[in-house]
């Protein structure tokens, strides 16, 4: 059996991956919370956890493992959303507002993770909602393990709310390797008077008549979003499970909190085994942010004509633990290699398992960036079975995934080459060459629309493919 080895950030080492049963290998991921479209920043985690899905998929047998990954739909932004709606004119209650809005956006993250190749969470290889829980879905287990703690001196109630308290768990910290003390000198905490250290956490907090609440022992209210996960992730897989990961934002203070809240409401459990995080997103260079221009979406891209193949395939050729930069010269490249790999593969079948070159990397802690690298290889030698299995095992040139090969005249390489060169005109403020190329395409009857989220190209009624710039 092939051997993995990941970096667990709970010691700060790679390690041997052995599972606590290998007939049930049991990973959690962080999901969203659904009150909006996922940007590009949250597609890194679904693809990164995706690839370590299927490598396990592929050791352990796909009904060896268990993959959850949560959606947090009980929040101050969903709140805000639904009666953002109500005042527009739109009819119901605020609770089924509420619920519109989530089932949309859990909707449309479906769609656009379905786009970028991210096989479902699923139970033991059973697809369903269950590997994809809703925080309100688990509001007394959340109840029981706040009743739990508050048992075990671990929590308070005061004033409506319920606090963990920090100092009463010594390793708090020991995640993100930062004391207590220095996390109260650097961070910016809520200031209560009714918490008995700074960084004392909220476990429940009351809800106002108007906003959505649950009756507790503590009076009506919901929960506070690091319980959620605690309590999920042991409802569906044990005290004890292999793997919990998310993005390097979420360390501190989620990841903290939930070991915290764990470890104290199972002091004879491990909680997680292994802590995987992966580093962040920017975009030609710079983070990504509204004020910066530079921020969209996972279909903002789908919709500019950039295949959701292409998009995995840029975030893939960076290690996950090393921050990720997205740029248009990096999409068209990929693009390029895309399609010549598929038109090596067209028409063949797949070699019976993946070449041990790119297993072996992926094994070494995900390695996507020398998976790549080994398929560039077999491509070069012509190596067309092997090069199909091996992709395939890390989500690329399935047939799922291949159809924007074949739609209409493919305009998104040149609009690409466009945002690039228009890139550069505004370092050099030389836009000679952004404008010749938007004449050769207004020449070929294509329509240029830009905006800050990119450029789009559209095919006119006066449309001649043969114009069209090389």
């Amino acid at each position: 059996m092939v051997q993995i080895r990941l970096t667990n950030s709970k010691t700060r080492r790679k390690e041997d991956f052995h599972p606590i049963d290998a007939g049930d290998v049991r990973m959690y991921l962080c999901g969203p919370t659904v009150y909006d479209r996922a940007h590009l920043g949250n597609a890194r985690p679904v693809i990164v956890f995706d690839i370590l899905n299927r490598l396990l998929r592929h050791v352990y047998g796909a009904d060896a493992v268990t993959y959850i990954r949560n959606f947090t739909d009980v929040d101050d932004k969903i709140n805000a959303t639904a009666q953002a709606r109500r005042q527009a004119g739109a009819q119901g209650s605020l609770e089924e507002l509420i619920r519109q809005r989530t089932d949309e956006t859990i909707g449309w993250y479906h769609q656009d993770m379905d786009a970028l190749g991210a096989l479902r969470p699923a139970i033991r290889g059973q697809v369903g909602d269950k590997a994809e829980p809703r925080a309100t879905e688990y509001i007394p287990q959340m109840v029981a393990m706040i009743q739990d703690l508050v048992a075990r001196g671990h929590a308070y109630a005061a004033q409506g709310h319920v606090l963990f308290d920090v100092r009463s768990y010594a390793e708090y910290g020991a995640l993100s390797g930062r004391s207590v003390d220095d996390m109260i000198a650097g961070a910016r905490v809520e200031v209560a008077p009714f918490k008995r250290d700074p960084m004392d956490f909220v476990l429940w907090k009351p809800s106002p008549d108007d906003l959505p609440g649950w009756d507790s022992p503590w009076g009506r209210g919901r929960p506070g979003w690091h319980i959620e996960c605690s309590a999920m992730s042991q409802e569906l897989l044990g005290a004890s499970f292999d793997i919990h990961g998310g993005g390097i934002d979420l360390q501190f203070p989620h990841h903290e909190n939930e070991i915290a809240q764990s470890c104290c409401a199972n002091p004879h459990d491990d909680f997680a085994r292994f802590w995987l995080h992966n580093e962040m997103l920017q975009v030609e260079g710079r983070k990504m942010s509204k004020s910066l221009g530079n921020f969209f979406t996972v279909r903002d891209l789908l919709d500019r004509g950039v295949p959701g193949e292409v998009i995995r395939f840029v975030f893939l050729q960076t290690h996950y633990r090393k921050p990720m930069d997205w740029t248009e010269r990096k999409a068209t490249d990929a693009e390029t290699i895309l399609r010549r790999w598929r038109g090596l593969v067209a028409g063949i079948e797949p070699a019976p398992s993946p070449a041990p070159a790119v297993l072996a990397a992926l094994a070494d802690d995900l390695n996507t960036a020398g998976a790549i690298a080994a398929l560039h290889e077999l491509a070069g030698q012509g190596d067309g079975p092997a090069l199909l299995a091996s992709a395939r095992l890390m989500g690329l040139l399935s047939d799922e995934l291949g159809g924007w090969i074949a739609a209409g005249p493919d305009l998104a390489p040149l609009a690409r080459r466009m945002e690039a060169l228009r890139l550069d005109a505004r370092a050099s403020k030389d836009f000679a060459a952004v404008d010749a190329l938007k004449s050769a395409l207004l020449d070929a009857g294509v329509e240029v629309r830009m905006s800050a989220a990119g450029i789009e190209l559209v095919p006119g009624p006066d449309f001649d493919e043969s114009k069209l710039p090389q």
